[in-house]
């Protein structure tokens, strides 16, 4: 096994109602030995009790879908698994139009987005939904699982003509650098889950389980630039670190290590990083996601919200920008409309200078001349801000492209923007 074998792969799920995504997930869970002893024998006796000659799988995750459709409010449940390689976590979330602000929220902070579809329904209007916010979020691996091919007897053409399909899809999508798997299976019988099945020897691919164990987990991403957010500004009350002065975040994206010439932003001081360590740990080099604590070689002022760059590689700033909202809000999101925009730790007041459109996410079309965006809606909005804001656009680094639109009155998350 390669280096990623402690690592965990974050996996998201989209399907249309019935199209069998709690089943895979259940069989996931059973095939890989995951579900707990009381959880299968619940399963077991349910099934039963239903007159079914076969395992509901569904059931593992039954009660997520009885409280969603009770009105009870959950973003997305994380479902966890593992194989003797790897681990993994499922962000599963609904997949109806009303709660596409639960699966933005799911498939942001994944790497792979598994599209179920039902053989027998083809592409339909949510699977293009459902392939666009994947795309709007650059979610590099995409497994489009094609189920309950026992239904239509394993047949063969109808497989190749959902493929042909969904790849116009790809074809006219604006991410082009997307890997995208296509893979027949049976969720109820376990076809193409764990292992290749016998009842689909015209498919030459790799099992699901397969597949997923090889895909590499990129999460340094050491290519991208170095963007350190400060948290906290340490200052010890002791004599014997009375000089002392760290600054505790996380390195959002790219590497830093001592020496390295950096940037403060927003004051464009420069200095040195002097040490890097976490606790009693000192560390010479940090790649993307250590929270660490770093001091400088000079005495500069630096308050939270501020961050630290490499100074060759200075990030975008300006006072407006534009950006793709996805509305999470009962309130819709009007022009002119002010809220406060959080980018990390930092925290503006900004405004809604206009809307330039929406999109319907149904077919990618555009309806412009519009001056509200809906709860659940996505829209290409411009922003004004009180002051500068240093940024990366979110197809150069999804780490630092991304904010949250706040409420002023009430203080409430009502939208999440990707910065264009």
């Amino acid at each position: 096994m390669t280096e990623d074998k402690n690592k965990v792969l974050k996996i998201s799920t989209a399907g249309s109602v019935d199209d069998g995504k709690s089943t895979l997930i259940g069989r996931i869970l059973y095939d890989t030995h995951s579900l707990t002893d009381d959880k299968l024998e619940a399963i077991e006796r349910n099934s039963k009790q239903r007159g079914y000659d076969y395992l509901d799988f569904s059931l593992a995750t039954d009660g997520l879908v009885t409280e969603r459709e009770q009105g009870i409010t959950i973003d997305v449940a994380h479902i966890y698994f593992s194989t003797p390689n790897r681990s993994y976590i499922i962000a599963d979330t609904p997949g109806h139009i009303e709660y596409t602000r639960n699966m933005v929220t799911g498939t942001s902070t994944s790497q792979v987005s598994i599209i179920l579809i039902d053989v027998r329904n083809g592409v339909i209007e949510q699977t293009k939904r459902h392939f666009y916010i994947n795309n709007l979020l650059r979610t590099k691996e995409i497994i489009v699982a094609v189920n309950k091919m026992d239904l239509v007897d394993y047949n063969q053409e109808k497989y190749d003509a959902i493929v042909k399909d969904f790849l116009k899809l790809a074809i006219s999508a604006e991410y082009k650098d997307q890997n995208i798997n296509f893979i027949p299976i049976s969720a109820l019988h376990g076809d193409n889950i764990v292992e290749t099945s016998p009842n689909i020897p015209w498919y030459k691919g790799k099992s699901m389980i397969d597949i997923l164990e090889s895909i590499r987990i990129d999460d340094n991403q050491t290519d991208a630039p170095a963007r350190f957010q400060v948290q906290t500004v340490i200052r010890p009350k002791t004599e014997a670190y009375h000089d002392y002065r760290g600054y505790a975040g996380k390195l959002r994206s790219g590497e830093l290590k001592v020496g390295d010439a950096v940037t403060i932003l927003p004051s464009f001081r420069t200095s040195h990083i002097k040490s890097i360590s976490f606790f009693d740990q000192e560390y010479k080099k940090v790649s993307k996601g250590s929270s660490i604590t770093i001091t400088l070689t000079d005495d500069v002022n630096i308050s939270r919200g501020d961050m630290l760059v490499k100074t060759k590689e200075l990030p975008k700033e300006s006072k407006q920008i534009k950006a793709k909202i996805c509305w999470m809000d009962n309130k819709p999101l009007e022009a002119r409309g002010t809220y406060f925009l959080q980018y990390g730790a930092k925290v503006m007041k900004s405004k809604i200078k206009s809307i330039a459109h929406r999109i319907n996410t149904e077919n990618l079309s555009q309806t412009e001349d519009v001056n509200q965006l809906e709860m659940n809606d996505i829209g290409l909005v411009e922003i004004q801000l009180a002051q500068d804001l240093h940024y990366d656009k979110y197809v150069d680094n999804k780490e630092s492209g991304h904010f949250i639109l706040i409420d002023a009155k009430n203080n409430t998350t009502a939208g999440v923007g990707f910065i264009q």
